[in-house]
């Protein structure tokens, strides 16, 4: 577990607390690793709503398939993200999402009752961290609310080109890696990925971006949709 210790010190879970606080922390907390494999699932839509999970390496997608099939990506956590904890604490007793390994992952999973929950030992940290796991989940909120914004255009174009301008904003510069391959990037923003495919084409074409895989460059300054 230590040769994760830098990971989760940055991790929003653990802010505040010391790396001689996380060794102690992670024993009384009874945490377990999970690896999982490219394309196999760390939860699945049904499971208990019992864990909160912290990517150690990797990344995992949180997904929603509605009753045709059709896939919504909903988040992409990368390492020392957190993902779960609103479905746990909300008390619920099952999953309405999933949560998959795009690529071959290492996951930390923390049962939530234990996070809530004072042990015998009365640890000083359970209240840092149970301020941390609201503060996380206020976050994600603000994640919810920029999706929405993204996929409230009419056209695939707008939904394209206010989500490039949004990387464009969090990563204070034109250029910038997105945390999603096209199949992901059109799940994410609810549209077909061979019209988003065609829409980027014709973006590039009129000079206004360049990009290769998950790497984008804006190029004119554009008003937003």
């Amino acid at each position: 577990m230590e040769q994760y210790y830098d990971i989760l010190l940055h991790c929003p879970l653990f802010d505040g607390i010391t790396r001689q606080e996380l060794g102690t922390m992670l024993a009384c907390l009874d945490g377990n690793i999970l690896e999982a494999a490219k394309g196999s699932p760390v939860f699945l839509e049904g499971e208990p709503a019992r864990y909160v999970g912290v990517v150690l390496s990797g990344t995992v997608q949180v997904i929603r398939d509605d009753f045709y099939g059709n896939r919504s990506v909903l988040a992409a956590v990368p390492p020392g993200g957190i993902f779960g904890e609103a479905f746990a604490c909300a008390g619920l007793e099952t999953l309405p999402v999933s949560v998959v390994a795009p690529v071959p992952s290492t996951v930390l999973l923390l049962d939530c009752r234990r996070v809530l929950t004072g042990c015998s030992q009365a640890c000083s940290f359970h209240i840092r961290l149970i301020r941390n796991l609201l503060q996380g989940i206020a976050q994600k909120n603000l994640m919810l609310t920029r999706k929405i914004r993204c996929m409230s255009p009419k056209t695939t174009r707008e939904k394209l080109m206010t989500f490039l301008m949004d990387q464009a904003k969090q990563h204070a510069g034109a250029e910038f890696v997105i945390p999603f391959d096209r199949q992901a990037l059109a799940d994410y923003l609810g549209v077909e990925r061979s019209a988003m495919s065609a829409e980027l084409g014709k973006l590039r074409k009129a000079g206004l971006i360049e990009c290769s895989g998950s790497r984008f460059r804006l190029l004119n300054p554009i008003a937003e949709p």
